[in-house]
């Protein structure tokens, strides 16, 4: 690694000192022991990532199998769980283990998400005590394996819409589970295809005729190693990545399955045939139900940050060592990292995963949080569901950008499957579907903020909440985003009156966090606006709504760009004052200007900055890169990456 003050790092600069260790302290924070765990965990199981390529099909799925087993015997898979069945009763730490997880073999880490998070998480929130009971020993240990079997083959992310029914028999005391047509076929199964014995599988139940909506039932699929009477099962077969996991389609033939089987934690059907839920409106009691699986969007985005630090860490450490052209009159050639254009390409990507790294730290503890009971109102679980829509969104196009970019940027070496980025490329590339489309997720933020988190929040679906937006609530949000309500409040943190935004410091963070609020609000009144002028045209309010879908997207965009920089500014404002501070406190600074660098032409229409200022900020940017460059290879040292995750010889020695 290069430490050296390099010849292009800006005159009279004073390079801070970067204690690695200690840095990586602040990221584990308190979970350091449980990370500590899977990265032995990960070492453990190294031979894997050469595994993945020499093991044929199913042999890999099987070896995938064995070790998502072994490393439940450590508890690593389950501390998400109650104690009293065997798990570590801490739902933060779950979250840290996955996320450290993303460091080894991705096939290994989406097999014990399924299992532990979706299958077992399904059973923990949804079903009651005779459920915990029955399975979460053996799950928890991985001698139950388990289906989360919600997707179908015509209805992804609508999953009021999904087409599977289960019909009560009073006669019987029994659901009979169906599928009913092509499009009901549950798709991409995670554990499906060869090792899940039981499925949790979301259906519309109909109880005396009568349709109460999508629950979700306990269906056995296998019995000793066959497939179960009335169940078809079939493999998905070869994907673009992420083969250890054995995806399938079940369909449902009138199978049978008791009263028992629902997961009741909201509803109930007596044995006669009467159905019962606590949460009277049904609307509410889907969404109600589904919030409590919002533990799988934070654990993706998590981990796609997590990849994100592999590839990133592997294309630093080359750029460090590898030498191309030499540099003016000088006979040796240059580092790869010497060269602007790859500080360009490298570093601003460096600070964003900090960025994110510290708003998932945030989510995090919202989610330990809600479901610890310490913060359980249904507005913090809607700001929860919100937050970790658009961080999940955020993190896995994050992961996608980033292997592209690294593997780029290591030439045709990183081209060899040898050096990771082809398994890294092909396995992550899904997390930007899966536990929701991201463009989908992002109109779920942005239907919370439109509606301020109102209570009839569960109630509203897509028509809903436009009829809501274009009532007297469209008023509050114009009110409330104003631009002269705005520029009010940011005049009391920053100097130059009217002209705040071109007499403040470039590297003041209450700037950053300026600009980037007002283009957030300037945005939500904007869409607000749009979808009232759309409706006093008399226009379908569908319509109206497609038609500013665009919009409605960018505003969440930037809300969610705007809380990862609250979290990184945050973060620094507890750190000791030290070089790791100073460090941190470049990447803060570099990912607010890159953020705003990347969209200036949106400040620049609506005057929030100068053709002199952008440059500025241009400027500002590749300075904070010089600076940067000598602590590049520590700051990717920090983020603890097991040497042998790394798995590119060819690439960092």
């Amino acid at each position: 690694m290069s430490t050296d003050r390099t010849p292009t790092a800006p005159a009279g600069y004073v390079q801070p000192e970067l204690d690695v260790q200690a840095l990586t302290e602040v990221l584990d924070g308190e979970y350091a022991e449980i990370r500590d765990l899977v990265r032995t965990n990960l070492v453990t199981y190294a031979s894997v990532l050469d595994e993945a390529e020499e093991l044929g099909f199913d042999a890999y799925r099987e070896r995938v199998r064995d070790i998502v087993v072994e490393m439940a015997a450590t508890g690593q898979t389950g501390m998400g769980f109650p104690k009293r069945y065997g798990g570590g009763g801490d739902v933060g730490a779950s979250i840290a283990a996955f996320e450290t997880a993303a460091f080894g073999d991705l096939s290994v880490l989406v097999k014990t998400g399924v299992q532990f998070g979706l299958f077992g998480g399904a059973i923990l929130h949804l079903g009651t005590e005779r459920h915990h009971d029955a399975y979460l020993p053996d799950l928890i240990t991985g001698k139950l394996m388990g289906c989360f079997a919600m997707t179908e083959t015509g209805h992804g992310s609508n999953v009021q819409a999904l087409g599977t029914v289960a019909r009560y028999d009073a006669a019987a005391q029994e659901f009979v589970i169906t599928t009913e047509g092509g499009q009901a076929r549950k798709d991409y199964i995670g554990n499906a295809a060869r090792h899940g014995e039981l499925a949790v599988v979301f259906a519309q139940m109909e109880v005396g005729g009568e349709t109460e909506g999508v629950h979700a039932f306990v269906v056995p699929i296998r019995s000793g190693g066959q497939v179960a009477p009335g169940v078809d099962i079939e493999d998905d077969g070869r994907k673009m990545g992420l083969n250890g996991v054995d995806n399938g389609r079940i369909r449902f033939d009138g199978v049978r399955v008791p009263r028992e089987a629902l997961l009741n934690r909201f509803a109930d059907v007596t044995p006669e045939g009467v159905y019962k839920s606590t949460i009277d409106n049904p609307d509410r009691r889907f969404f109600t139900m589904l919030g409590t699986l919002v533990q799988g969007r934070v654990s993706v985005g998590g981990a796609g940050v997590n990849a994100a630090k592999v590839a990133l860490t592997v294309a630093t450490k080359y750029a460090l060592r590898r030498r191309q052209f030499p540099a003016g009159s000088q006979e040796k050639e240059q580092l790869l990292l010497d060269y602007g254009l790859h500080q360009r390409r490298l570093l601003p990507l460096i600070a964003q995963t900090y960025a994110l790294h510290f708003a998932q730290d945030v989510l995090r503890a919202q989610l330990h949080n809600v479901f610890s009971g310490l913060e359980d109102d249904p507005q913090a679980r809607r700001r929860l569901e919100a937050r970790a829509a658009g961080t999940k969104a955020l993190g896995t196009w994050h992961a996608t950008r980033v292997i592209q970019e690294c593997r780029e940027a290591c030439g045709g070496a990183g081209y060899l499957a040898v050096n990771r980025f082809a398994a890294l490329k092909a396995d992550s590339d899904i997390f930007t579907t899966f536990e929701g489309d991201n463009h989908v997720l992002l109109q779920l933020v942005a239907k919370g903020l439109l509606t301020d988190y109102a209570s009839e929040f569960e109630d509203l679906d897509q028509l809903g909440m436009v009829r809501y937006v274009t009532g007297l609530a469209v008023e509050t949000v114009i009110e409330k985003t104003s631009a002269h309500k705005l520029l009010e409040r940011v005049r009391d943190l920053l100097p130059g009156g009217d002209e705040w935004d071109q007499e403040a410091g470039l590297l003041d963070s209450e700037y950053q966090l300026a600009m980037l609020r007002y283009r957030e609000e300037h945005m939500l009144a904007g869409v607000a606006r749009r979808l009232k002028a759309g409706v006093d045209r008399k226009g379908d309010p569908g319509a109206v709504f497609s038609e500013v879908q665009d919009h409605v997207i960018a505003v969440a965009h930037a809300h969610v760009e705007r809380l990862v920089l609250e979290a990184f500014v945050e973060k620094m404002r507890t750190l000791p004052e030290d070089g790791n501070k100073v460090a941190l406190g470049l990447l803060c600074d570099l990912y607010a200007l890159s953020t705003i660098e990347a969209d200036r032409a949106w400040f620049m229409e609506h005057g929030r900055l100068t053709v002199q200022r952008s440059k500025a900020i241009t400027r500002e940017v590749t300075d904070l890169c010089r600076k940067v460059r000598p602590l590049a290879g520590g700051l990717v040292d920090a983020w603890g990456v097991p040497a042998a995750m790394l798995r590119a010889p060819d690439l960092v020695g």
